[in-house]
């Protein structure tokens, strides 16, 4: 699994972050996300898609 974002589509709602903590963060000025792991560990996968799922800015991109 690869995991990209868009900084600029991000509206910082934080979702990914409450999902995936360990994938995502957000930046302390603006709450934009920022990508901690752009190759998550296997057991990570199904929180990553859910984060990516529930993105209300469709920011998170996902390449198997």
């Amino acid at each position: 699994m690869r995991v990209a974002v868009s900084q600029e589509k991000c509206i910082a709602a934080g979702h990914c972050v409450l999902r995936a903590d360990q994938v995502f963060d957000q930046r302390d000025d603006d709450g934009v996300v920022v990508l901690l792991d752009e190759n998550p560990a296997p057991e990570q996968a199904p929180a990553v898609r859910t984060a990516a799922e529930f993105c209300p800015a469709q920011a998170i991109h996902i390449e198997d």
